[in-house]
This record gives C-alpha cells, structure tokens and sequence, in this order.
C-alpha cells in the first residue's frame, strides 16, 4: 500500500490529491531555441532509461510539426516523449494548462520508476514547476469565446476601460495595448467573480522535488548559435514548412491566437500572399528566430536562480550533465 509522503520510483506519492505528486530526480534542462538541448535530452533519456517532457510551449501545438523544431519519428521511436504536438491551434494554451497535463502524467502513475527528464524553452514552465503556480479557475468556453469576440470587435482600449472598471485594480497593472491579457482578466472575473489578482495571489505546490532535482540551463556562444538558427529554418523550408502554414491558414483561426504567432508563420504567409519575397520572408523570419532566442537567454540569464548549473561556451555540455547526474543518483 502506497503511503503519503513515500518515493515510489521517480514519484513521491500524495495520497491522490491533484498537484501534490512531487516527481523526485527530475532533470530539468533548459535553453535558447537552437542550443542543442533537445539532443542532449534524448542523449540522457536513452542511457537513463528515462522519458522526456516537453517544456516549450509552441512544440505543445499540432500542425506545427516543422515550424517548431518537433522531434521527428526518429528521435520518438528512441525514448518516451510527452506533451509535444498534443494541443490544437485553435487553443490558447497556458502554463497553467501545461502544469494541469503535467500533474494529470503523474497521477496517471506515466513516470512510475523513469528518470524525468524536462526539456525546452519556456521559462515560465520552468518556473512552475519548481516553485509552484497559482490556480486558476476553469473558463467556460462560452465565456472564453465572449471576450475574444470582444477583443476583437471593440479593440483591447475599450475593454482595457471595462476592466478598470469592473477591477481597478487587475487594470491598473495591464497596458491598455495589452489585449490578450486584458482579455485573460476579464475571463477570469466573469467566470468566477473574483480577481485575476486574487487568484495570482494564491501559490501552488512545486511538481518536482527541488532538493533532488537537477538544474541544467544552456548558454551558447552568440555567433554559433546564429548559425545554428539560420542552418535549421533553411532545413525547415526543406522540410515542409510552406506547406505547414498552409494547413494552419486553411484553419481560419484568430491571428491573436498564440499558434498564429510561432515565428515563420506570419512571414510566409506574407510571402504567399505576395506581401513579401520569398528572400526577405525567410531573412525575417530568421532575425526574429535569433531575437526571440536572445530574448529566451535574457531571461534565463536573469529569472533562473542559483540553484540551475550554466552550461557556457567552452563546455562539454554532455559530459557535465552526465557527472552532475550520476552523481546525485
């Protein structure tokens, strides 16, 4: 019999209470798009028999396979993957969404006795599951459709002002350019009568075991990562790419959605539509890639703390994880 507060395998058991499942050894592994950590991940997972769960939040998006940089067939059939292209488009999926998957893996007993291992870019996803996020209430979906009707009928200012008026103070700490989290506020307040501000205020328990854990974030030399950068969108052109925003164009979905704005969607579609050449698309879109990425190490740079082992320019990155791991097992 499983008893509360018991390791069971990679699991510390919670006697069934949703979120209290604490997953022990985790690795935790981080970085810029392009860094090579997704290799590295799967490195790990094969010596250590263990599974891999994705950490970014546009791999969790179907159809955009390419776009992405979505593990292939290959890379699946070599080690359990979790949470990648699971999500349609037509969906604004969250961290909390993301945690709430997490969570429903653990209960469902997914990492009985495997090494955990966590992979992406979304920092926020990091950051919940080491320290906890605040609960939010389920948004009906009329509720849900209401508000971005209205986003989009009236224009972020004009619900920026029923927002300062229905909660001062949710709106005053939101831009009135703000849209999709004016809108989030204005969801949240509808459907349980309560502030966004006041849910925020409420903290979850961590998923992971932060004492057992293992925190790797990657920091790559600029000019090789940008050259990764640009080699990878050329092999996603070659790959598939035009004919992925395709499907997702022929979806009609809102162009807030946050799958319509994974980079190189919006500039080939302007390339498709003739708005753009093709050349000035991909050379778009590449510079966004590599700002996003600086962005992503920005913030790594200064949210991560010091629990998380820098892995810098000049080191053998494979190796340290592999030593760092070893030795806490």
């Amino acid at each position: 019999m499983a008893i509360k507060g018991v390791a069971i395998g990679g699991i510390e058991n919670s006697g069934g209470q949703a979120g209290e499942g604490r997953v022990k050894n985790a690795i935790l592994i981080a970085g810029p798009t392009a860094s090579g950590k997704s290799a590295l991940a799967l490195d790990l997972a094969e010596r250590k028999g263990g599974v891999i769960v994705n950490s970014d939040s546009m791999q969790g998006y179907s159809v955009l396979d390419v776009l992405t940089a979505r593990p292939g067939a290959a890379e699946l059939a070599r080690a359990p993957h979790y949470l990648y292209g699971h999500v349609h488009p037509s969906t604004a999926y969250s961290t909390g969404a993301w945690l709430r998957d997490v969570t429903r893996l653990i209960e469902e007993g997914t990492f009985f006795d495997r090494t955990v291992i966590f992979v992406g870019g979304t920092g926020l996803y990091f950051r919940a599951l080491a320290e906890g996020i605040s609960e939010m209430p389920e948004i009906p979906q009329q509720v849900r459709d209401r508000w971005r009707y209205e986003l989009k009928e009236q224009g972020s200012a004009k619900l920026h002002r029923i927002l300062l008026r229905e909660d001062s103070a949710a709106g005053m700490v939101l831009k009135p350019s703000d849209g999709q989290r004016i809108v989030r506020a204005l969801e949240v307040l509808d459907a349980s009568g309560r502030s966004i501000l006041d849910w925020q205020a409420m903290r979850g328990r961590p998923l992971v075991d932060r004492a057992s854990a293992r925190f790797f974030v990657i920091e790559p030399e600029r000019a090789a990562l940008v050259s990764r950068i640009e080699a990878r969108f050329d092999r996603m052109l070659d790959n598939g790419a035009l004919e992925e925003v395709r499907r997702l164009a022929a979806l009609g979905l809102d162009a807030d959605l946050p799958a319509m704005k994974a980079i190189g969607v919006r500039e080939l579609r302007a390339a498709m539509a003739g708005e753009l050449s093709f050349p000035e698309a991909i050379e778009r879109a590449k510079i966004a890639t590599r700002q996003y990425a600086k962005r992503q190490a920005t913030w790594f740079r200064h949210q991560l703390g010091p629990e998380w082992q820098r892995l810098r320019p000049g080191d053998d990155v494979k190796s340290t994880i592999s030593a760092a791991v070893s030795g806490a097992n």
